[in-house]
């Protein structure tokens, strides 16, 4: 029973965001969430199977956490998981793994921007003390359900990134 709904996960679980670069139709979620599963169905660590589960957030991030407390993964193992999220990147023609963009709140929704975009909206005002933003370098389960996923920019390692203070 390598799968296990994301919720059973322990806080201690290992976490992995894949934000998309636009929003998710309802369809796109759950078929990106079938082929997640199916596609790590069998993932394995040395042999023994990996616990984990998924799920969608905001309506765009496919967040996959991983208990190694019953098995830890390997480089080996890792990088299968990454193959198949490229796979899904080409099935879905969007992009998961670029890390060259920025996560806010845009009203309702998740807007993603690249960096020297966001820079900019810093600057002229657009992105301020309480613009909600992306932490997608969190590394538990805890983490994401504890609010350090979604914060205000002052309180974000962003604000140092792309201050305008000298």
């Amino acid at each position: 029973m390598p799968k296990i709904p994301f919720d059973s996960l322990p806080d201690s679980s290992r976490l992995w965001i894949f934000p998309a670069d636009r929003p998710l139709s309802l369809e796109e979620q759950d078929a990106l969430v079938q082929s997640a599963e199916e596609g790590l169905d069998d993932w394995s660590a040395h042999g023994s199977p990996v616990t984990w589960g998924c799920r969608i957030e905001r309506g765009q991030a496919l967040v996959i956490g991983v208990d190694e407390t019953r098995t830890a993964l390997t480089g080996c193992s890792i990088d299968g998981a990454i193959r198949h999220i490229r796979e899904l990147e080409s099935r879905f023609r969007t992009s998961l793994l670029d890390h060259g963009r920025v996560f806010f709140r845009d009203g309702e929704r998740m807007r993603a921007v690249a960096r020297p975009e966001f820079k900019k909206l810093v600057s002229e005002g657009t992105i301020h003390d309480d613009t909600l933003v992306y932490n997608n370098v969190i590394t538990t389960v805890g983490e994401l359900r504890h609010g350090a996923w979604e914060l205000p920019y002052s309180h974000s390692w962003h604000s140092e990134a792309f201050s305008n203070r000298s």
